[in-house]
């Protein structure tokens, strides 16, 4: 173990990147924090359950067999090669060169099966660019919120997946063949590198050179795509684990009622109820409750880490009824709007991603000066085009529930706003006049019977 001037550029390099990484986190935890308080516990070996089989088995991916096995190969490749990564720390911190080789037979099984890994990623990354760019597959880039950056945003990230990984066969192929050349054997098993050992020549030098360029630009090229990752839909890949962690479990169609009104009817049918203190804020003032939301501090924290998990898919866009019949509803795009008015009132973590899309020029739809989540981003014809079936729910690989964000905003329209459409301020009208949807009094609701009904002859 000999450490040098390298190594310590390499701590620097590391530590650097580490801690830029660790600033984006707290900026995003702040961010999420922002959104009123909900408590969320209970059922820990159901949830357990749930993040094993949808976060960690991508069971929903598997809908679609074309995109579930294509992301299978990025998704297990980016698990098993971090190991190799975890390998290349130790080694750029203790001037060390394959330290894991101990292992004898296990490190010879994972670099094989990382190797494999590696080339089936960019097998699957070259066909996803495929898809995006020359089939445009619809769901990918359809919609005005799929304008600009994301298409840009998912480019880079498949572009720096194959980077990265032709780095590390760069390294992995110059090693073998320096080892060939020494006439010694180096530890593990390269099934592709060994294919190609003669591709980069035979002198020693320039091996050594290419063999460092690699290793440095695979471990620069990781430490500058986690930072990237605050700024892409490929922050999914750290989010979608806790997110589907403390994900709904009530049945889908099972709404939840204001707590505010729910507090309030207790207490006007028990006297003797005590409705839990008023929420406050981080200086201990009342923190105003509102019958909806307006904007995205009257969301709740999961509803705003849900924002930060959205993968950007479309698949929930590309089952909603209002979307496929040319409303104007996009459930995808009232995550990235919640996500972006966020960024806005909070801070943004995103080094890369611009906050806004008008300050790209590109106008989502037709939406009011106002500041607000609401309105500011996404406009009520948008709210009431959605059926409330949950399909976008049951789409979503990552269990985001765009529908609670959906109804929370109509709640506002309707109880803060009176704002509903005429069809339902009518409805509303009868319930409250007749018990019943329909303009008929309550005493006539069983006419329909008296009119069905024949005496018997006998």
């Amino acid at each position: 173990m000999i450490i040098g001037i390298e190594n310590i550029i390499f701590l620097i390099v590391a530590a650097l990147g580490i801690g830029l990484f660790v600033w984006q986190i707290r900026k995003i935890r702040k961010n999420v924090l922002m959104g009123r308080d909900m408590e969320i516990a209970g059922n820990p070996s159901e949830r357990i359950n749930k993040t094993l089989l949808v976060a960690f088995g991508q069971q929903k991916m598997f809908k679609r067999m074309l995109p579930a096995v294509l992301h299978l190969f990025v998704y297990v490749g980016f698990l098993v090669i971090n190991i190799e990564v975890l390998e290349i720390l130790i080694d750029g911190v203790f001037g060390t060169h394959r330290i894991l080789g101990f292992a004898g037979i296990l490190y010879s099984g994972l670099m094989f099966i990382n190797e494999i890994l590696a080339a089936l990623v960019i097998v699957a990354c070259i066909m996803f660019l495929w898809r995006r760019n020359v089939t445009k597959v619809p769901r990918l880039a359809a919609g005005v919120e799929m304008r600009a950056w994301p298409k840009l945003d998912a480019n880079i990230i498949l572009i720096t997946e194959i980077v990265l990984m032709f780095a590390l066969f760069a390294f992995n192929i110059s090693d073998l063949k320096l080892a060939q050349l020494r006439g010694v054997e180096i530890a593990g098993a390269y099934p592709v590198s060994s294919l190609f050992v003669n591709i980069l020549g035979s002198d020693p030098d320039n091996l050594y050179v290419i063999g460092r360029v690699g290793w440095w630009f695979h471990i620069i090229g990781i430490l500058a795509f986690m930072n990237y990752l605050p700024s892409s839909k490929h922050f999914h890949i750290i989010m979608a684990f806790p997110n589907v962690y403390y994900s709904k479990l009530l049945p889908k169609g099972k709404f939840t009622t204001n707590p505010a009104i729910t507090h309030e009817i207790k207490a006007m049918l028990d006297p003797s109820y005590q409705p839990p203190a008023p929420e406050v804020d981080a200086e201990g003032n009342p923190v105003m409750q509102r019958f909806g939301a307006k904007d995205v501090e009257d969301l709740t924290w999961k509803q705003l880490m849900d924002s930060y998990t959205c993968t950007e898919c479309g698949r929930c866009t590309s089952v909603c009824p209002a979307n496929i019949t040319g409303k104007l509803l996009s459930p995808r795009k009232i995550v990235m709007d919640t996500r972006d008015r966020m960024e806005e009132k909070g801070e943004s973590p995103a080094i890369f991603r611009p906050n806004h899309y008008k300050e790209m020029g590109v106008e989502r739809v037709e939406t009011t000066e106002e500041k607000t989540l609401l309105r500011g981003y996404i406009t009520p014809e948008e709210l009431w085009a959605c059926t409330s079936c949950n399909a976008c729910v049951e789409s979503c690989p990552v269990n985001i529930d765009q529908l609670s964000t959906i109804m929370d905003l109509r709640r506002y329209l309707v109880l803060e706003e009176s704002a509903a459409p005429a069809s339902l301020n009518a409805m509303f009208t009868n319930i409250e006049n007749n018990g019943a949807p329909w303009a008929f009094s309550p005493s006539d609701r069983f006419n329909w019977a008296e009119d069905l009904y024949v005496p018997s002859k006998n």
